[in-house]
């Protein structure tokens, strides 16, 4: 048997009032005597009163829902992201509606549709390594809808970011590398058309010219960020005449399959090649050896994404404010 649904009409009965008074008790209204809105509210706890968040959008023209487009949950990067999103939402009242991508733009822009078609306040974002046209990001401007993207960011669209010196993270990593003697620093990069993979490039490129030491272009890779490429490219590395002694990769994951793929090889880390993440992943900890990487305070990402955005939805203020935020070098024991 179908359970009946509580309304509005129920409890303005059993208080022996008007509907339209309860509805403005439940809402806040000013005009509602505290007596009034306190007996409302008690009453609709006891019967378990659950509003109609449609028709509460409709009358508001708010959903107080978030979305949140990332690309992927292969690493830990992204869900600890999302946690900095969801505290910061819960404690304003909104609900986070969260869709990942498996780094496809097709998939990119489906999720953009959904979100769209959902009705959200406003949408956070961090690209797939795919996307090089917005259309379907730009449709949520014209239409009103808050923008914030976060990490890998939109450079073509002027709203908020919220993004991590990657520059001078990649600089100090290779610093790092550089300063604990070695000469031959290879770099695995990821795909050119993600900022963040040209400013850790720029970074670690500037690094070995402030340290005198020449840069070889064949030590440079860029790749697609799939785990079956960096099999095929630290063996091609390995296999060079004068192989390096050192390996910056673009982030952590891409450093983790790389120490399997040299050990395999029968190789010491860090004597015969150090290796440097990106990201502080959970697992780099855990790895044999430890991984050094380059720490991003990736839950304050997410909750300064997140303010920035519902500022966005409660002001009416749409300033492209960029929020860049600091890295730490963590050194362990695949480099020292």
């Amino acid at each position: 048997m179908k359970k009946h649904q509580i309304t509005i009409l129920d409890i303005a009965r059993q208080l022996n009032i008007s509907k339209s008074t309860v509805s403005r008790a439940l809402t806040g209204h000013p005009k509602v005597s505290p007596e009034t809105r306190k007996a409302v509210l008690e009453l609709a706890v006891q019967m378990d009163y659950q509003p109609n968040m449609l028709s509460v959008s409709l009358v508001k023209n708010k959903s107080n829902t978030i979305g949140v487009i990332v690309p992927e949950f292969m690493s830990s990067f992204f869900p600890q992201v999302i946690l900095g999103i969801q505290q910061v939402a819960r404690m304003s009242g909104y609900t986070v509606l969260i869709t990942q991508c498996s780094e496809s733009y097709e998939q990119e822009v489906a999720n953009a549709r959904l979100l769209l078609a959902s009705q959200v306040d406003g949408l956070l974002v961090s690209l797939t390594k795919e996307t090089l046209n917005y259309d379907h990001l730009k449709i949520f401007q014209r239409k009103g809808i808050p923008v914030v993207f976060f990490n890998r960011v939109c450079e073509d669209m002027e709203v908020p970011k919220v993004i991590v010196d990657d520059y001078e993270g990649a600089y100090r990593a290779t610093e790092h590398l550089i300063t604990t003697g070695r000469k031959r620093v290879a770099h695995l990069a990821g795909p050119a058309t993600l900022a963040i993979s040209r400013k850790r490039l720029d970074g670690y490129r500037d690094a070995l010219r402030r340290y005198g030491i020449a840069i070889d272009e064949s030590l440079i890779i860029s790749y697609d960020l799939t785990m079956e490429k960096v099999d095929i490219y630290v063996n091609h590395l390995l296999n060079l005449a004068n192989r390096p002694d050192a390996l910056f990769c673009i982030n952590d994951p891409t450093a983790i399959q790389a120490i399997q793929v040299i050990k395999q090889r029968g190789l010491r880390i860090p004597e015969d090649i150090a290796v440097v993440g990106f990201s502080n992943d959970y697992y780099s900890a855990f790895i044999e050896p430890s991984l050094t990487t380059v720490a991003q305070p990736v839950q304050d990402v997410g909750s300064t994404a997140a303010r920035l955005l519902i500022n966005q939805i409660e002001t009416d203020c749409d300033k492209p404010i960029i929020k860049q935020l600091k890295t730490e070098l963590i050194v362990r024991r695949s480099t020292v």
